[in-house]
């Protein structure tokens, strides 16, 4: 069951949202995004701040973070959203994004699955991760 609460660390326009996801299945997707040129790596790192931003504010992200690997054409990608719907939601989202055009032709390696260790609220933590 997903309860909305008045009250909890998430704030939009103005508005006081939270929502406690316990008994709700996470989804996490885990992989990496692979450019095929410094071409590509520079659209990925003029974009990836304001990417990562608006995804952390999105309701339901409990984790999101894309980090550089030791190759530098390579990114780690790792997210967790509290229910399938917050997860298609943020996916819809990004297809319309200025992150989503701009990054239309590099090649993704992901794997989206349930989280088998179920869902805890969000925290402040899991925002700045």
């Amino acid at each position: 069951m997903v309860e909305v609460r008045g009250h909890g660390p998430l704030t939009q326009a103005g508005i006081l949202v939270a929502v406690d996801y316990r008994g709700v299945m996470a989804i996490m997707l885990t992989g990496r995004l692979l450019c095929a040129s410094a071409d590509e790596a520079d659209i990925v790192t003029r974009h990836l701040a304001r990417h990562v931003e608006l995804t952390r504010a999105e309701p339901g992200c409990l984790s999101f973070a894309v980090t550089a690997s030791d190759d530098p054409l390579v990114w780690d990608v790792s997210e967790r959203f509290a229910d399938r719907a917050a997860f298609d939601a943020h996916q819809a989202r990004v297809a319309t994004s200025v992150w989503g055009r701009a990054t239309a032709g590099i090649r993704r390696d992901y794997v989206v699955r349930d989280d088998p260790d179920g869902v805890t609220p969000r925290s402040d933590d899991a925002a700045s991760a």
